[in-house]
């Protein structure tokens, strides 16, 4: 994690389409798997590579395709050989590196205190609490979202804030909102549901529901943002990854006085339609040396569930990078 991400810029030779392909693996899939284990992004226009993130990661990032693309004139690229790589590189020595670097920050609400669970998590809450605007990048289960909006209940609460604005784009893999039965907020709420689920863990049921009643709690999809200024509030966005370079210009400029706004999402999951890029990998790359804004960059690491769904992913894991004729499954 940095407040203020190191930018590493490098390219690489002999320029070969045909290896280039091979480094980044189908639809990019080599990339963002570096990109989930080490917590940082990569972006890239042909040769040239643009690595964002925690200076240290991003130097070993900057290693592990260079390597890679060595590996490419000797064979073709899987992910079991990235996974490989990036075991062999000392990505966990160096991602243990950073623990114990901040003193603790404890979230006080009404239903108790919650507290951060390992070093990114602390920083997460440290630049909340320090900066007007925040990023929160990294994949599903590492508490990005969980942790604003504990921070923005504990800022209603000590009235810091008069209102908490959850926002979420109306867009997901396979579905189409049409489909749905009901208005537009009706059709919106199931994608809208984790955002409930936090709140109704911290403050309860019924109070979410007349909080929400008064509208002190609004959760709107991205759209309903447009045209408003919003003072004195706690704004977060969620699964930002699926907006638009215009949708996320558009949210940016809404936040106003004494308000705190938190982005999040996962760079590896974008499910807008293919070519239209994500709004937010463009605003790491334009914003990344904006002063007043953080940046936090969760990994593989830092994912925080039930052990048994941990057990489940390193199942998976291993089970995807077995050879095709070991992994094919066969009728009995």
């Amino acid at each position: 994690m940095t407040t203020q991400p190191h930018t590493l810029d490098l390219e690489l030779e002999p320029e070969d389409n045909t290896r280039l392909a091979n480094l980044c693996g189908q639809f990019d899939q080599h990339l963002r798997q570096l990109e989930r284990r080490l917590g940082i992004e990569i972006n890239n226009r042909g040769f040239a590579f643009r690595l964002i993130g925690e200076r240290e990661s991003a130097r070993l990032g900057e290693q592990l395709l260079r390597h890679l693309y060595d590996e490419t004139e000797r064979g073709v690229l899987t992910p079991d050989i990235i996974h490989l790589a990036l075991q062999e590189s000392g990505v966990d020595a160096l991602l243990e590196q950073v623990e114990d670097r901040l003193p603790e920050v404890v979230i006080k609400t009404k239903r108790g205190l919650i507290r951060a669970r390992g070093a990114n998590q602390q920083e997460y809450l440290h630049a909340i609490l320090k900066h007007d605007i925040n990023f929160g990048v990294g994949p599903a289960g590492t508490g990005k979202t969980y942790l604003a909006v504990a921070c923005a209940v504990e800022a209603l609460e000590s009235d810091r804030v008069r209102r908490l604005l959850l926002v979420r784009p109306a867009v997901e893999a396979g579905e189409r909102l049409g489909f749905l039965p009901g208005d537009l907020a009706q059709k919106i709420d199931p994608y809208l549901r984790p955002l409930y689920d936090a709140l109704f863990e911290m403050l309860g049921f019924e109070k979410v529901t007349k909080l929400l009643e008064r509208n002190v709690i609004e959760v709107a999809p991205l759209a309903f943002m447009r045209g408003r200024t919003l003072n004195d509030s706690f704004i977060i966005l969620d699964e930002a990854q699926n907006t638009t370079p215009e949708q996320m210009k558009m949210f940016l400029t809404r936040i106003g006085f004494g308000s705190t706004a938190v982005i999040t999402g996962d760079v590896t999951q974008v499910d807008l339609p293919r070519g239209q890029p994500s709004g937010l990998r463009q605003a790491i790359e334009i914003l990344k040396d904006v002063n007043g804004i953080s940046f936090t960059f969760f990994n593989a690491r830092d994912v925080v569930r039930h052990t048994l769904v941990q057990r489940i992913v390193n199942a998976y894991e291993t089970y995807e990078n077995l050879p095709p004729s070991r992994s094919s499954l066969h009728p009995g």
